[in-house]
């Protein structure tokens, strides 16, 4: 096999929130990709707006940095060693982008947070890149925590990695067990921009002002790419992006053979079908830029323009003696949520061009599919509402939040678990969840967990006030989980969860202990309405803002549902009165994010999400049809009992 040694394909690898995008960021920075006077924001890879909102990354993204230091001669090319970086999202839900990003690579650096160790991600990136037998380098980042202890979490991910290796290699897949213990580590601080591969002290920075050990250790570990000389081409579709000039691009690794622009190349489809077309356009990233290119090798990460309809998954041939390579594999969804039109009596009625139609959002739904293969979208017994599948209730909520944005209007149903049946018993997704919580919320949160069929598994306290809670919980019990554990633990606790395959249905699980008011006519909330009903629970109206029958206008104080009438307006009387502090006696109503209304949602309720409104409703809006259907319910569940 020949090597192509002036490249290195890496992917950054981590549990949310441990540092990857700023890593990314300060090795753009060292690398000289941005101009002196340039102003570089904070993150630079996390582009769209919804990932600088919520201080996540959620599409796994490329950039290239031009490495031209000492090391480059020593390895026998002066004019540079090309990185390509793959930034991939720390979240479970996005899991779907962190296994396109590692079938790209040829090795990844796994991120561990000083302080809090490997966390539920870190094991499922980990074995993702064990499974795909990739070099790992490991990198401890925020070493200059005040509460880093940084031999412990060595420890930890060390034992993470050789217990996931025997785990994978029970499965059948030949793993050099004896190379993985000589794990290079790599300690870094991020933000500052320093990196060592000397230990520094709890709490202090590395001993270098640079990155070098680092750029150092991915040239020395992360293998070159390897080809077959005068191999026909093989390069696999990992990613789709678009151009305002181009139109859709496929983001392809090389494999094998040259990629050049003008020429005809075949095409090999999911289905299995060649077709032919020609490469309108070849780009190579370089930092955040994409530059045309006339040819491109084995080893390259390259954009190309031509067709207008491929597909992640597909393989870019030579026509004339094609040999496609595998799809990407991808694990199942474990949520579900019903996507369909706003049949609300104030649908449209807050904007112009809204897009409103059963078509426009099954086209919307459809494009998203081209992009996103973590997520499925089926038919259901109504013509104008799909059932949506993906990994966690995250993902899926930042679906709608994003079609929210561009102008669509939809009701968003109650997320669902999907169900398996194995040997004709009904299985449901379970999740290990890590819970950081202060000591004085522990039995708070196990009793949280006791309610949704949670199991404990372990139990660590690492001296400083924090414990670590494990559970085996029900996907459907963390459900609404977050909002409940920030209430219970006044906003300290913090949980992460990843898939741990099916079990046997544990049971009715009861996540709300509250039940709704629920307007029952038409018209605009008034504030004489509501002060005399604010007794009876929280509202999430505005004053003067319109209802209708069937919206869900407030939480009830007590389990059962309230119908309201939060339109009564005062009667004029010639009697004198003084209502001029009504208003001020009002209790601000409560703001309900996308998610949260989502979590808050019972069976029998959706959310109308709609440009500039989030409003939780009833499926059957009519007060009278609503309550012939709950006397079915009942009667069906005697009957079953």
């Amino acid at each position: 096999m020949a090597v192509r040694g002036d490249i290195r394909n890496v992917a950054i690898v981590a549990h949310v929130d441990h540092g990857k995008t700023t890593l990314v960021n300060a090795m753009l920075q060292q690398s000289h990709v941005f101009n002196e006077r340039e102003e570089v924001p904070d993150r630079v890879m996390d582009s769209n707006d919804l990932e600088r909102e919520k201080g996540i990354t959620i599409l796994a993204k490329n950039t290239a940095v031009e490495y031209t230091g000492p090391l480059a001669t020593k390895y026998g090319h002066p004019d540079g060693i090309t990185l390509n970086i793959i930034d991939t999202p720390g979240h479970a839900d996005f899991g779907g982008e962190v296994e396109r990003g590692i079938s790209m690579v040829d090795g990844v650096v796994l991120l561990v947070d000083a302080s809090e160790g490997p966390l539920p991600q870190t094991r499922f990136v980990l074995r993702k890149a064990l499974e795909a037998k990739l070099p790992v380098i490991l990198c401890v980042n925020k070493v200059d925590r005040p509460d880093a202890r940084i031999d412990e979490v060595v420890s930890e991910s060390t034992d993470l990695l050789l217990g996931l290796a025997q785990d994978v290699v029970e499965e059948g897949i030949d793993l050099d067990l004896d190379h993985l213990l000589d794990l290079p580590v790599v300690y870094c601080a991020a933000k500052a921009g320093y990196a060592s591969t000397n230990q520094p002290e709890n709490g202090a920075l590395p001993d270098n002002d640079n990155l070098e050990p680092l750029f150092e250790d991915i040239i020395k570990y992360i293998p070159a790419p390897e080809y077959e000389e005068g191999a026909p081409l093989q390069a696999h579709v990992a990613n789709i992006d678009s151009s305002d000039f181009l139109g859709r691009l496929g983001l392809v690794r090389i494999y094998n053979g040259t990629l050049e622009k003008g020429k005809t190349y075949g095409l090999s489809r999911v289905d299995g079908s060649i077709e032919n077309f020609r490469v309108a356009e070849l780009l190579r990233t370089q930092g955040l830029e994409r530059t045309p290119v006339a040819s491109a090798g084995p080893g390259d990460i390259v954009a190309v323009a031509g067709v207008n309809d491929i597909m992640i998954g597909e393989t870019i041939v030579d026509p004339n003696d094609p040999k496609p390579l595998p799809l990407i594999h991808v694990d199942d969804p474990a949520i579900s949520m019903t996507f369909g039109v706003n049949d609300s009596p104030l649908a449209g009625t807050e904007g112009k061009d809204h897009k409103l139609t059963a078509r426009m959002i099954k086209d919307r739904l459809d494009r998203e599919l081209i992009g996103n293969v973590s997520i499925k979208v089926l038919p259901t017994d109504r013509p104008d509402a799909w059932e949506v599948q993906g990994r966690g209730e995250l993902a899926l909520a930042v679906l709608a939040e994003q079609m929210r944005r561009e102008g669509y209007e939809l009701t968003v149903g109650r997320p669902q678990v999907v169900t398996k049946k194995i040997d004709g018993v009904v299985n449901e997704p379970m999740e290990s969840t890590t819970i950081d919580v202060p000591e004085e919320y522990m039995g708070t949160v196990t009793q949280l967990m006791a309610d949704r069929k949670g199991r404990m598994d372990s139990m660590s306290n690492h001296g400083s006030g924090w414990v670590r809670l494990q559970f085996t919980v029900p996907s459907r019990g963390l459900i609404g989980f977050r909002t409940a554990l920030l209430s219970a633990t006044r906003g300290t606790g913090i949980a992460s969860s990843i898939s741990a395959g099916y079990a046997p249905w544990a049971g009715q699980i009861v996540t709300r202990q509250n039940g709704s008011m629920v307007s029952d006519r038409q018209g605009v909330a008034t504030p004489y309405a509501m002060q005399r009903l604010q007794a009876r629970g929280n509202f999430f109206v505005e004053p003067q803002s319109p209802v209708y029958e069937g919206q869900v206008v407030g939480v009830n104080n007590k389990p059962d549902e309230l119908d309201v009438n939060i339109t009564l307006a005062k009667h004029m009387t010639n009697m004198r009165s003084s209502t001029a502090d009504v208003l001020e006696t009002l209790t601000p109503p409560i703001k309900m994010s996308l998610e949260e209304s989502l979590d808050f949602a019972n069976e029998d309720e959706c959310v109308e999400v709609t440009p500039e409104s989030i409003r939780v409703r009833k499926i059957i809006l009519g007060r009278e049809d609503w309550y012939k259907w709950r006397a079915k319910q009942r009667r069906q569940n005697n009957q079953t009992k």
